[in-house]
């Protein structure tokens, strides 16, 4: 009991510090809007090329913006003491990061859920599978985000290093997942790097989903995500230390 408690308290913080913050309350919801609108209205005209794209670029966006939100709020966490408050305590570890996953989790579910219904029903894409579906390869794709942040905020000094991080580890994903071009058309040597990023996984199994396909359909890409998801949790607990 210990254990919950203490993982329950730590998220509470986070969830009290991000909404005293009211700007940044702002920007979760208004920012996937814009960005959206921008992205989905300007193939309007071009309805199949939208309908082609929209899967992978859900899964993009939600990657893009939960990382930015979970990688800054983190490290403001670091620099303002925050961390090494709770690590001089009996808090380990693992009770402190998944007290910052939970916490970081719920705004960013919010905004993955923005992303995926405002594309849906605002922007008109075609979508003929079960919203539950979608929903699901989100949440796990959400979380995948979120321990990439944590991660990834251990080792920047500055918010600006943080941004930098998004050309090195967001920016190959994008080009290599198949939003653009097809996995299977790929240069030979891009392949096997397309092979072992979340993003890749995410954009195929949501682009089976809203064409109809059922979630057992999409299991095996299902369970990769959930394995990076692990793993890159495992790498955000490891990383965590005293300044």
């Amino acid at each position: 009991m210990k254990l919950v408690d203490r993982i329950i308290g730590i998220t509470s913080i986070i969830i009290r510090q991000l909404l005293r913050d009211h700007r940044s309350v702002a920007l979760i919801f208004l920012a996937p809007i814009v960005v959206m609108s921008l992205i989905g209205f300007s193939f309007q005209d071009q309805p199949i090329i939208l309908n082609r794209t929209a899967p992978a670029i859900i899964a993009t966006m939600c990657l893009v913006f939960v990382f930015m939100l979970t990688g800054i709020s983190f490290l403001r966490e670091r620099l303002s003491g925050t961390l090494d408050r709770l690590l001089v305590t009996s808090t380990s570890k693992i009770e402190l990061v998944f007290g910052y996953l939970i916490g970081f989790l719920v705004f960013a579910l919010i905004q993955s859920t923005i992303i995926l219904f405002f594309t849906i029903y605002v922007v008109g894409v075609d979508y003929t599978g079960k919203i539950t579906d979608a929903f699901i390869i989100l949440i796990v794709l959400t979380i995948t985000s979120v321990s990439l942040g944590i991660f990834v905020s251990t080792f920047a000094k500055n918010e600006f290093q943080v941004i930098q991080f998004i050309p090195i580890l967001i920016s190959p994903q994008i080009f290599l997942s198949g939003i653009f071009i097809p996995v299977e058309q790929l240069p030979w040597y891009f392949r096997p790097i397309s092979n072992i990023i979340p993003l890749t996984y995410a954009n195929k199994s949501l682009r089976n989903i809203m064409a109809g396909y059922k979630i057992e359909d999409v299991i095996s890409e299902l369970g990769i995500l959930i394995l990076f998801a692990g793993i890159l949790l495992i790498l955000a607990i490891l990383s965590v230390r005293r300044n």
